[in-house]
């Protein structure tokens, strides 16, 4: 994780994969993948992020791109192993992620998120979605470039 982060590389990998089949949080965890070379990361991870899209599968609760976003947070910095105490560090950084995305967006629920939209089929839902996937994948990369010093 030497190099530095190309965020308009890291918005549009994130924008390319979300209108071409994955889902918000796919789409974060993608990008934050693909920009920061994390090769050991599989597609497995992806996999388990398919259930947070409508927020838990449509349940309208934590928007997806959050959740991504968190997940690969949690990849840096969380533990592996029981007691460890990095997790406060973890929690830290999630919350910090988290204030952001309600500071910008008003919320980080997605069914408050798109409570304007009655159809999410919208071409107007998907556009709102796709600011806050790009607000996400750079929020995330930002705070993890910082706290890994580059």
């Amino acid at each position: 994780m030497e190099q530095k982060i190309d965020y308009a590389q890291l918005q549009a990998d994130a924008l390319d994969v979300f209108h071409h089949g994955f889902a918000c949080s796919e789409s974060v965890i993608y990008a934050l993948r693909k920009n920061f070379g994390w090769t050991n990361l599989s597609d497995d991870a992806i996999a388990m992020s398919t259930g947070f899209p409508w927020g838990l599968g449509g349940a309208g609760c934590l928007c997806g791109a959050v959740a991504g976003g968190t997940m690969c947070i949690g990849y840096v910095f969380g533990r592996r192993t029981q007691g460890d105490s990095c997790a406060n560090k973890c929690h830290k950084l999630t919350c910090e992620l988290a204030e952001a995305v309600r500071e910008r967006f008003g919320a980080t629920c997605c069914g408050k998120l798109i409570q304007e939209f009655p159809n999410r089929e919208m071409e107007s839902r998907k556009a709102k979605c796709a600011e806050i996937v790009s607000f996400c994948v750079e929020m995330t990369a930002h705070i993890i470039e910082r706290e890994m010093g580059n």
